[in-house]
């Protein structure tokens, strides 16, 4: 067994980002170590999905301003 190999500057080779999928994957969806590491690549992307993806168009303006005029906040002391 040997070492994986080391990215050669400008390959355009990306590490695995292991220190933001261990925060989803511990924080987020609060999984045991055990659990996380049995994961496949696949399963691991499925199971954060539902909060990486983005499932409705940002609110716009007029919206915004009618729900500040139904729900305003509390008058400043």
């Amino acid at each position: 067994m040997s070492a994986a190999p080391e990215f050669e500057a400008g390959s355009g080779a990306v590490a695995f980002p292991f220190d933001e999928a261990m925060t989803a994957g511990f924080g987020l969806l609060g999984l045991a170590p055990a659990a996380f590491w049995a994961m496949t690549p696949r399963e691991f992307a499925r199971a954060i999905a539902p909060f990486a993806e983005r499932t409705a168009e940002p609110l716009r303006r007029p919206d915004l301003e009618a729900l500040m005029a139904r729900f305003p906040d509390p008058p400043r002391r």
